[in-house]
């Protein structure tokens, strides 16, 4: 394999061409430093952060790959991903995983101790998710963990504490990564059945559209709250109803459970975090 081939392979490996997963990861992440700043976050923490998130999903996304080595190859959608189908070794792939994790570490060195603590877990999160898909029956909960991680650690970088609103963020983020993955696991379901592997799409069963709408629902409770924790203008509400909008067009689209339909509602996520980051800037510089 030459050099070009051997370059695509890592770019597809860290999923340069998917940048819905870091868009994911990005929102909650600007949602809390917008909140935690008022407003107006420092440009060289904005921008640490958001090379982070990138360096730390396409970290993410190596080490998933080679976690799922195994069952990749079985399933359609992923049997072409470089690592099940030999393009890149396991170890080459836990090589970038371990090197985007230390270049992300190296970034936040600016920052405070307990921002470099928080790191520490997120890493370790993030690390431990693509296994959990073995024996745990929820692991998209977990990836609401891994992908929220941004929350506490923007607010830790800015105010060297993490105040309720913080966490009340963090849940409902929990909650939104639950009703999209959920969504993306609905596509796979019946691969990761004959796989033995766990995903909440297998969990809820039959329940799964109604589990979405009420994970949906947590999360939209829970932005209400931290617009009032947060003194928002009833400007925020635009862009909560515009993100409402996208939920229930969501919701539509599952309730087929057609996979090309789940995979839409899921890769359509990136307006819902969107709308409600739009929410929260307008709450802020609107009063």
């Amino acid at each position: 394999m030459n050099f070009r081939e051997r370059f695509i392979s890592y770019a597809y490996l860290i999923r340069l061409d998917k940048p819905i997963g870091t868009l994911l990861l990005l929102w909650p992440t600007l949602w809390a430093l917008w909140l935690a700043s008022s407003g107006v976050p420092n440009l060289s923490i904005l921008l640490i952060f958001i090379i982070g998130t990138f360096l730390m999903r396409s970290a993410g996304c190596a080490i998933n790959d080679y976690a799922d080595r195994d069952f990749d190859r079985h399933v359609k959608r992923t049997q072409g991903r470089p690592v099940t189908s030999g393009k890149i070794s396991g170890k080459e792939a836990i090589a970038v995983a371990g090197s985007l994790a230390f270049i992300a570490f190296l970034l936040i060195q600016p920052l405070n101790i307990f921002t470099k603590q928080l790191s520490v877990l997120a890493l370790l999160v993030a690390f431990i998710y693509p296994f959990t898909k073995r024996f745990f029956a929820m692991p998209q909960a977990i990836l609401g963990i891994a992908f929220g991680f941004g929350i506490p650690m923007a607010y830790a970088a800015i105010l060297d504490f993490i105040p309720l609103e913080a966490w009340i963020l963090f849940v409902g983020n929990i909650f939104w990564a639950i009703a999209y993955d959920t969504a993306y696991a609905m596509v796979d379901r019946d691969d990761d059945l004959r796989l033995g592997l766990r995903t909440s799409a297998i969990t809820f069963g039959k329940y799964d559209v109604m589990a979405i709408a009420m994970s949906y629902g947590v999360l939209f409770i829970s932005q209400l709250w931290v617009a009032q924790l947060a003194s928002l203008s009833n400007y925020f509400l635009l862009g909560w109803f515009a993100a409402l909008a996208c939920a229930v067009y969501h919701l539509k689209l599952v309730s087929t459970r057609n996979g090309d339909d789940c995979f839409k509602a899921f890769r359509h996520n990136n307006w819902l975090g969107g709308f409600l980051f739009l929410g929260i800037v307008l709450g802020l510089s609107l009063n």
